[in-house]
């Protein structure tokens, strides 16, 4: 299955918060989207890995994504080599992505920045036809995606640019949700961590609203980028 797009996060749950309303929008327009989890977030203070993959698989259900796949790294530990990276490569090569949305440049969890800096190396290195990759004996063919877009997430950055999902933020917060370990329960006994938090949850909302209000609509997604954003014609900006 040839993918649209692929969304790449370190954690189950990285992109249901930062670019699942970006998703929903695309699905709803019949494009193919897939997810990949880097760890199944097995270091997350509140719950299991097992419940983890169960809110991930609802979460997908909830945004109507066409495939979710986990490639089991170890939370907080793996790092950017060439096993890690020929990983990537395999998935990228077996569903051939024009975008790949991947973790913040930089940010609070370790695991962001390296999720990043892995991902955007395997893109790269996946086009290079002299690394031989294999899905079961069929040798995969390279393939490089056109573009590499990374979400913005703990901390504020500016935006290269966004895009608007007013209309898909109700979907968003449900996907969030599915991830109900994680996010603020009121009657919960589960120890606090900075995610679980009324506030924290309330500013997945507020957050879309405030880059919503800067291109004058309801909701938005912002993102950046490593090249510039080309486009046709500049009656293609809105």
């Amino acid at each position: 299955m040839k993918l649209d797009i692929l969304a790449i996060g370190a954690h189950p749950d990285d992109v249901e918060l930062n670019c699942s309303g970006t998703i929903a929008k695309e699905v709803d327009k019949g494009k193919k989207v897939g997810i990949l989890d880097l760890t199944r977030g097995e270091l997350g203070t509140r719950g299991t890995p097992e419940i983890r993959d169960q809110e991930a698989k609802n979460a997908a259900a909830i945004l109507g994504v066409s495939i979710r796949e986990n490639v089991g790294f170890r939370d907080g530990f793996f790092t950017n080599n060439e096993e890690h990276q020929l990983a990537i490569i395999k998935v990228i090569r077996k569903y051939q992505p024009e975008i790949v949305l991947c973790n913040a440049i930089k940010d609070r969890h370790i695991d962001h920045g390296k999720g990043s800096k892995l991902t955007s190396d395997a893109c790269f290195l996946s086009g290079l036809r002299k690394i031989e990759t294999y899905d079961g004996d069929i040798q995969q063919q390279a393939w490089r995606p056109k573009q590499v877009y990374h979400y913005i997430q703990w901390m504020p950055v500016e935006p290269d640019f966004v895009v608007d999902i007013s209309g898909y933020m109700d979907k968003k917060m449900d996907s969030v949700m599915a991830y109900k370990s994680q996010f603020y329960d009121a009657n919960s006994d589960a120890p606090s961590t900075p995610i679980s938090s009324k506030n924290f949850r309330d500013s997945i909302r507020y957050r879309a609203a405030d880059f919503g209000r800067i291109i004058n609509t309801e909701y938005a997604e912002g993102y950046t980028v490593e090249r510039y954003v080309a486009v046709d014609s500049i009656f293609d900006l809105i």
